[in-house]
């Protein structure tokens, strides 16, 4: 079967147009008739060939007919009918720019439309290297969601609050009006009490392009379901056209009239108050803002791109980057993001007699969606007396950041500069901060650490690299897949933390019952070099989450790559899990 292209359906319609097809031939039939009566009859060994009055129009410049130009707009059509219709007009309706859309419709058959919409998501893709794209994922979910909660006589997609939830996600705060009623006016809207329709009010805190604290404000006036976005924030009052009803308060003291409401107050019709004097200077503000929330959002992670051609500088600063993960409640997880950096890559400088380095950190961390959830940003100095600075060439400087997040998967992007030298550094990576769920047995991240200590009491849960009551600080691992590396030193201890949540607790003893195996395995010939087992009978008073703390000498193992894995058995849930890291002494 044949698939007529866009460029064989314009092509048939200029052939129509000149009058080549057979169609056309017949219906001038008569006129050619006609015509060749006036003109020389043509040799009988050529084919013949009609040939036009001296006052004939050019067919080619012939306006194309209105009927033409509906064939013309029914064969693009039948083109993109099916699947690919419905990705334009319907999958990212609200998430395509105008350019793409024109250049999507622009395309001559399937297999472009197909490479088309692969680059459409890959654009978009914040893992470009992992086979799951999380941005499409996210975006059909949220068009599931929007089906079955905005449903209102049409798809849930088709509807504001719909487009606004596939557009930019869960808002950070909802105050919803279902069924309207009484309500007490802000003194920003006139104050006084009034009457509503149903409606709803939506708050984010930041959207890239737009702005912070972004209010979204939807309304019920059917009283069908169907809300619709609105400027006007009085669009919501059921007795705005109600003769001295729903007054404001200068309205109840006479100091203003309802009728002014319909005079002079710019695009919203809300009534005279004590902070009325700064709608007029918002109005464009909000003007602009509803404009910025119509628009389909830009292409995010762009930041990826210029990461990847920072990378290409003639002198990039490298870096490295480890991040951990600790339950602190159900829902919350603290996430220490460790950044270590070599004093080598660091330029330093000579100020009194000492060599300092500085360098400036600023880090985003972003949901898929590109939503931004927290920034810092932060200088690190590092100060070497003079004659110590060739030795200390190899050493590594750590700054360590806590970020508490909730479960779920995250872009973290981090940028670092020399300030005395030239150099800039970046590092862009996906975070998957895990649910500790309480029915399940689950452990926080396996650190090896280099150093760990208990910290005072006034200190504990403060302090860079604190967790709790001990001071952990991690061994970053180097960005070319080596293990974090310990010197074989008779002052280097090699330190492992682990916290383990949700034992079992027995319903006779109301104690946990749970072993914890240690294994500290070299890697090059599979030998036990350590083996070690204990159990929370001989642990004291311990509940259901217990913080395993254990240290040995580097200089007790030969140099070698080894793995240390601890396995937790929970004698009361049966259940079983066994985390493990790699390290390297040299």
């Amino acid at each position: 079967m044949f698939r007529v292209t866009s460029y064989q359906a314009l092509l048939r319609i200029l052939l129509v147009s000149v009058g080549l097809m057979a169609s056309g031939a017949v219906a001038q039939d008569s006129q050619d008739q006609k015509s060749a009566t006036d003109k020389p009859t043509q040799d009988t060994a050529s084919p013949a060939k009609a040939q036009p009055a001296d006052d004939a129009p050019d067919p080619l410049k012939r306006p194309i007919e209105a009927k033409k130009k509906k064939q013309q707009m029914k064969d693009y059509s039948k083109e993109i009918k099916g699947s690919y219709k419905k990705w334009l007009e319907q999958d990212v309706v609200w998430i395509i720019s105008d350019e793409e859309r024109a250049a999507f419709k622009q395309l001559s058959n399937d297999e472009e439309r197909d490479n088309f919409i692969e680059a459409f998501w890959q654009r978009r893709d914040p893992t470009p290297d992992t086979e799951e794209n999380e941005y499409k994922e996210e975006h059909y979910q949220r068009i599931a969601y929007a089906n079955e909660h905005f449903a209102a006589g049409v798809p849930g997609w088709r509807t504001d609050r719909g487009r606004m939830y596939i557009m930019y996600g869960k808002p950070d705060e909802i105050e919803s009006h279902p069924s309207g009623g009484t309500y007490e006016r802000p003194m920003e809207e006139g104050g006084g009490e009034t009457s509503t329709f149903p409606f709803e009010t939506w708050r984010y805190r930041y959207l890239d392009g737009i702005g912070q604290e972004i209010i979204m404000e939807f309304v019920d006036t059917c009283m069908c379901g169907e809300y619709h976005m609105t400027m006007d924030r009085s669009e919501k009052d059921a007795l705005l056209m109600t003769p001295n009803a729903g007054l404001t308060f200068w309205e109840q003291m006479g100091m203003s009239s309802k009728a002014s409401r319909f005079t002079g107050n710019g695009m919203e019709r809300l009534g005279t108050g004590p902070e009325s004097s700064m709608l007029q200077t918002k109005q464009f503000d909000r003007l602009e803002q509803f404009a910025k929330l119509q628009a389909a959002p830009p292409v995010k992670f762009k930041d990826l791109e210029e990461a990847v051609s920072s990378k290409m500088i003639l002198n990039p600063m490298p870096f490295d980057v480890r991040s951990d993960f600790v339950k602190v409640t159900s829902d919350t997880v603290l996430v220490p993001v460790t950044i270590q950096m070599k004093n080598r890559d660091i330029t330093f400088v000579n100020k009194d007699g000492v060599q300092r380095g500085t360098v400036n950190i600023f880090a985003r961390l972003t949901t898929l969606t590109g939503k931004i959830v927290q920034t810092f940003e932060d200088t690190v100095q590092v100060d070497v007396p003079a004659e110590l600075l060739p030795r200390t060439a190899e050493n590594a400087s750590v700054y360590w950041k806590a970020l508490p997040l909730r479960p779920g998967r995250y872009k973290l992007n981090i940028a670092v500069k020399d300030v005395n030298g030239d150099r800039k550094g970046v590092w862009s990576h996906s975070i998957v901060v895990p649910d500790f769920s309480e029915d399940k047995l689950a452990t926080s991240t396996l650190i090896v650490a280099d150093q760990m200590e208990a910290v005072p009491t006034k200190a504990i849960g403060t302090g860079s690299f604190v967790i709790g009551t001990t001071k952990v600080r991690p061994r970053v691992a180097p960005a070319d897949g080596k293990p974090a590396l310990f010197k074989k030193d008779k002052d280097q201890k090699l330190n492992f933390w682990m916290q383990v949540y949700n034992l079992g607790v027995d319903e006779k003893t109301h104690k946990p019952s749970a072993t914890f195996e240690y294994n500290i395995t070299n890697v090059a010939t599979s030998k036990s070099v350590v083996q070690k087992t204990e159990s929370t009978d001989t642990m004291g008073n311990v509940g259901e989450q217990v913080t395993l703390q254990k240290s040995i000498a580097a200089a007790n193992l030969q140099p070698g790559i080894y793995k240390i894995e601890i396995k937790v058995n929970d004698n009361v849930s049966k259940q079983t899990i066994d985390p493990s890291a790699m390290f390297a002494v040299e």
